[in-house]
C-alpha cells in the first residue's frame, strides 16, 4: 500500500480520537493505540509494514503537536474555530500540517496538500475539497 493509504487510515483514527478522547492523560497511548488498530482492522488490503509505520508516525506526531498544528488551521481558517469544522476536514488539515511542518521528512506544501485535497474529496461533502485547499493554501502563506 502507498503513503495515500497510510494517511486515509491516519484520518479515520484521528478522527476517532476527536469523538472518543481519554479521560485522563495516562489513558492516552491506550485510545490511540486502539484507534491506530480499528483503523487498521478495517483495510481491504493489509497496509504494508512501511506504511504502517508511516500512519503510526502520522498519528502520534499530529497528536504531540495538535495545539501548535490547530493554532495554524485557527489563523489559516478565519471565521471557523478549529472545533466547529466537519471532523474529517479538520483532520485532514492536521495530517497536512504535521507532513509540512513537524514530520521528519518535511513533504513539499504542494504535495502535503494535494493529498488531503484527494481525501477530502473523498471522505468529505461536496466542499471540502475546496475548504482544505483554501485553509492549507493560506496556512503555507503564514510561515
Amino acid at each position: 500500500m502507498s503513503r495515500r493509504a497510510a494517511r486515509e487510515k491516519a484520518m479515520q483514527a484521528l478522527f476517532q480520537l476527536d469523538l472518543n478522547h481519554a479521560e485522563e492523560a495516562g489513558q492516552e497511548p491506550a485510545y490511540e493505540t486502539l484507534a491506530i488498530d480499528t483503523a487498521l482492522g478495517e483495510a481491504e488490503e493489509p497496509l504494508s509494514k512501511k506504511s504502517r509505520e508511516y500512519m503510526q508516525a502520522i498519528v502520534s506526531g499530529t497528536r504531540q503537536h495538535l495545539a501548535e498544528i490547530d493554532a495554524l488551521i485557527q489563523k489559516s481558517s478565519k471565521e471557523w474555530k478549529v472545533e466547529r469544522m466537519a471532523g474529517v476536514d479538520r483532520n485532514l488539515c492536521r495530517i497536512a500540517a504535521w507532513e509540512m511542518y513537524y514530520a521528519d521528512e518535511k513533504l513539499d506544501p504542494g504535495i502535503a496538500i494535494n493529498e488531503a485535497v484527494e481525501l477530502a474529496k473523498k471522505y468529505g461533502s461536496d466542499d471540502s475539497g475546496r475548504y482544505v485547499n483554501g485553509i492549507l493554501g493560506a496556512m503555507t502563506k503564514l510561515a
